[in-house]
This record gives structure tokens, C-alpha cells and sequence, in this order.
């Protein structure tokens, strides 16, 4: 069975709206601002996932079209497996999320590696970003048409909170790296690694 994805979810509402072609697909995505939460980045990975999902019976080939100055293209619509399935999907992610290995995490994990004023000098980089993308956000959600039912921006809603709430970290955990409140010494962590480590001893 098709792994779940949100670019796998994507395809499979989007061919339940209605029969398009992939290139239709991706437009539709970044038309309506999804290519914020869903990777259409990359072209080759959107026709390995409608190949995927009509392996899978979750996709059907409906139709070719063919413009003039074009190759043909191929028009897939959601079967009835495909549509039960997004929904399945989508509960299923809002319920029970998977757990994410988010790469800033881990790199918070392992701050020690780096002296106290070269990672406030990246954690100042990484503010500088996303406060950025944090107005950028809102400016999106500010200028999106009026007609525009709230359902249909969410997930900008729910960026929006992220992102200050990570400003908000961020810029508290800088101010104090900067102060000095924060700050590490590699070799006593290393001690205290060794101390806590209760086979220790017995390495060399």
C-alpha cells in the first residue's frame, strides 16, 4: 500500500475534485499556497507518487489531453478506494501524528559541540530567518482574497502560531547565550558524561 504523505493526501484530493494531469496538480498546489505544507518542489517525485497511487489502485487514468506546442498528458481521477483513503489519512494525521526527527531539534541536541558564541552567532542567523517567514506568512494570509473561507487557510493560521511561538524561543534562548546565563564548558560536559555513564569505568 501506498506510504502516507502529504504530497500522496494532496494528489488524491485534488484528483477527487476532479480528473486533472499532474501539471495541472502542481499548479493548483502552489495557486493555492499548499506548496507551504506539501513538497511539489520537485516534479520527478508528484509522477512517482500518482504512479504509486495507481499502482495502488488509488489512482485511475481517465483521459489524455494534448495542446498543440505539448506532449500529451494524462488525466487521473481518485477511485472510490482513493477518496476513503485521503480521509482515512487525513484523521489519521490530525489524531495520531507520526513522530517527526526535526533536523533543529537535533541540532539542539548536540549545541555543546559548538563554543557558546558561535552558536548564538547561528541561532541569530536562524531568528533572522524566521521572523522573515513569519512575515511573509502573515503578508500572504493578509492579502488573500475576502471571499476566501477561513477553512481554506488554516494551516497558515497554524504556521503563523509556529513560527512566532519558535521566534518567541528563539529570541529567549539567544538573549541568554548572549548574557552568559546560558553557556557550557565541553570538557566538564564530557565528565560528566563519563560520571553518568555507568559502564564509564571500565573504558579506556
Amino acid at each position: 500500500m501506498t506510504q502516507r504523505s502529504g504530497l500522496a493526501l494532496a494528489v488524491l484530493a485534488l484528483a477527487a475534485e476532479e480528473p486533472m494531469h499532474p501539471y495541472r496538480m502542481q499548479q493548483l498546489l502552489r495557486e493555492r499556497g499548499k506548496d507551504q505544507v506539501v513538497n511539489v518542489g520537485q516534479r520527478s517525485q508528484l509522477y512517482k507518487t500518482i504512479d504509486r497511487l495507481v499502482r495502488d489502485d488509488l489512482l485511475v487514468a481517465r483521459a489524455t489531453e494534448r495542446e498543440a506546442t505539448r506532449p500529451e498528458r494524462t488525466v487521473y481521477a481518485a477511485t472510490d478506494a482513493g477518496r476513503e483513503l485521503a480521509i482515512t489519512w487525513t484523521l489519521d494525521m490530525l489524531t495520531a501524528p507520526r513522530h517527526e526527527f526535526a533536523e533543529f531539534t537535533a541540532a539542539l541536541a548536540y549545541l555543546p559541540l559548538l563554543d557558546p558564541e558561535v552558536a548564538a552567532d547561528a541561532l541569530a542567523l536562524r531568528l533572522s530567518d524566521r521572523r522573515g517567514e513569519l512575515e511573509r506568512v502573515r503578508h500572504d494570509l493578509e492579502k488573500a482574497p475576502d471571499f476566501l473561507p477561513r477553512i481554506v487557510v488554516v494551516e497558515a493560521e497554524y504556521a503563523i502560531a509556529h513560527l512566532e511561538t519558535d521566534v518567541a524561543w528563539i529570541a529567549a534562548l539567544l538573549d541568554d547565550l548572549r548574557s552568559g546565563a546560558l553557556t557550557w564548558d565541553r570538557a566538564a560536559l564530557t565528565d560528566i558524561a563519563r560520571r553518568a555513564d555507568p559502564g564509564g569505568e571500565d573504558r579506556p
